[in-house]
């Protein structure tokens, strides 16, 4: 059973010290014995605060370097118990929501390994465009390499990648399914006339 107050008394015995020894190891600790009817008492920690001096001094160790010891462990141990009460007088730095994903996103990629070489994804999504395979929000966000509450909030339909992402329907689990394509930009045009003009250049260049 453990004790909670050990009498004053015994202390001197215990160190093998002077009670003048000890009072000024009292003073020093800033420890205040507790007091009942004529008797004084030390607690359980402060006894152990009292134990861990004592043996300091045995390895040949002086006073203010103990307390400039537990100094120390007392701050650090205090920034661990803090509390968002505590912290209420700190400065706060405060993000926006789109902000605030957008560091996540970032955090998030530094710390998951690549699973996948650099344009492989854009390959799976060919390939879902192809087959014509209804993607999931989280199998997107996982390709594209966003969260899936950054999926959801672009509304019915995004482009990302040379791809068109439009909301048909609900997967099973409840996820929103979308169907992939390809962006309706119209390549075609600027590469025919790139190709007249070669053609145009090579013509006059070598006409006979």
């Amino acid at each position: 059973m453990e004790i909670d107050l050990i009498p004053l008394s015994q202390l001197p015995s215990r160190y093998n010290i002077a009670r003048s020894n000890l009072y000024t190891r009292l003073k020093d600790l800033n420890i205040q014995p507790t007091k009942q009817g004529r008797k004084a008492f030390v607690t359980a920690a402060q006894l152990q605060l009292l134990d861990g001096l004592h043996h300091h001094l045995q390895q040949g160790g002086i006073t203010s370097d103990f307390l400039q010891q537990q100094s120390s462990l007392t701050k650090d141990s205090s920034v661990e118990e803090l509390n968002p009460i505590s912290m209420s007088s700190q400065p706060l730095v405060l993000l926006q929501p789109t902000a605030l994903v957008g560091a996540i996103e970032a955090v998030v990629k530094r710390l998951l390994p690549p699973t996948r070489t650099t344009l492989s994804y854009l390959r799976e999504l060919e390939e879902a465009y192809q087959q014509g395979w209804l993607l999931s929000t989280s199998e997107i966000a996982g390709l594209l390499g966003l969260t899936p509450t950054t999926i959801s909030r672009y509304g019915e339909q995004f482009e990302d990648a040379g791809f068109v992402f439009t909301r048909v329907g609900i997967r099973k689990g409840g996820e929103i399914a979308w169907s992939v394509d390809k962006s309706q930009a119209n390549w075609n045009q600027p590469s025919s006339k790139i190709e007249v003009g070669v053609k145009q250049a090579f013509s006059d260049t070598f006409a006979p």
